[in-house]
């Protein structure tokens, strides 16, 4: 078998066996999307604050949409590393296909094709003083043959989907269903093909390493192999999401918590790997435009309850975790932990 290359290495507190007993009985929320508008604002919000995941079913979208999505991707993760290369990112372009992709500064044991929402987008540089943007492009594979067709379509409804339950998030802290959409014009959100290949030391690496979503809420399609966990917020356990089918999994991300004042809160969530099954997933990351500045919003601050986060602006954040996700850095990644007023 060979020893396990120490990029991959998780440290001892992280690894996939250290943990106390796995409380399987209990899951995450799953929330019938038929329900009426008055049960859903009630649930969603329960689901946020208690757990910051919950997964939905009868979404609106169709299972032939995520299907194709489905077989693109695994044919596409089925090619040769030098046909896959053709497209691989870089720190100048972060689009296209990636194998080594890091998580607090471990190697994660996966590989990766990511593209926009948006074919092209605007980000700031990070090493510029001025107000200066580099521009990112999608780059697709020429094989295989409706690849992008397959995934623009998947990114599109899956992005009416992601608007649908912001407007839930947003009724369940009292504002209008429409606060933050105009946030979205020139948007950042992205779509990840993940391919987990089987691992010979699953106790030693994970898939991802632990981590919380910066964007505002992630939309995950998994396979039926499993290995999402969740750190649940009462007790700090690592539950076990046992995939749903058809089912789509939902996470609040960090902008949520900043914008509901830690009302919601952004969880921990890693994905552990096994030694037989491949598994593929898919992650919608909605994200806004490069010029927003997050902040608790007006409503839900007053005397008692004052801000707890000081503006930052989410393209500068973007940027700098998106240059620390593609390889080791020394220095820690942003949070926003950073910009959190102490008492």
């Amino acid at each position: 078998m060979g020893d396990i290359d120490p990029a991959f290495l998780q440290s001892k507190e992280h690894r996939a066996n250290n943990h106390k007993k796995l409380v399987e009985v209990v899951e995450i929320p799953v929330i019938d999307m038929l329900q009426s508008r008055e049960e859903l604002i009630s649930k969603i919000g329960r689901a946020c604050e208690e757990w910051g995941f919950f997964q939905v079913t009868n979404h609106g979208v169709s299972s032939e949409v995520s299907s194709r999505a489905e077989a693109a991707a695994k044919m596409f993760f089925e090619q040769s590393t030098e046909e896959k290369r053709k497209v691989k990112r870089d720190e100048v372009n972060s689009m296209g296909y990636h194998d080594g992709e890091h998580t607090k500064n471990v190697r994660d044991w996966k590989e990766v094709f990511d593209y926009l929402v948006q074919n092209s987008a605007q980000v700031p540089l990070i090493e510029s003083h001025e107000k200066e943007l580099r521009t990112i492009t999608n780059q697709w594979p020429q094989s295989p043959p409706d690849f992008r067709e397959a995934l623009e379509e998947y990114a599109r409804e899956v992005e009416k989907l992601a608007y649908k339950l912001l407007e839930l998030i947003s009724l369940s802290l009292g504002l209008a269903g429409d606060k933050f959409h105009g946030c979205f014009k020139d948007q950042l959100s992205m779509v990840r093909l993940n391919h987990y290949p089987p691992c010979p030391f699953p106790d030693l690496a994970l898939g991802v390493g632990r981590h919380k979503d910066s964007g505002v809420l992630t939309v995950l399609a998994q396979d039926d192999v499993g290995g999402l966990q969740v750190k649940r917020k009462s007790d700090g356990e690592w539950i076990p999401v046992t995939p749903t089918p058809g089912a789509f999994i939902i996470n609040v991300g960090d902008m949520v918590q900043v914008w509901s004042n830690d009302k919601y809160e952004s969880v921990e969530h890693r994905v552990v790997v096994n030694t037989e099954r491949e598994r593929f997933s898919i992650p919608f990351f909605f994200c806004p435009s490069h010029k927003v500045m997050v902040k608790p919003v007006e409503e839900l601050v007053n005397q008692k309850n004052p801000p707890r986060y000081r503006e930052y602006n989410w393209g500068h954040f973007y940027a700098h975790r998106n240059r620390t996700d593609f390889k080791k850095r020394d220095l820690e990644n942003i949070q926003i932990y950073h910009f959190r007023i102490l008492d």
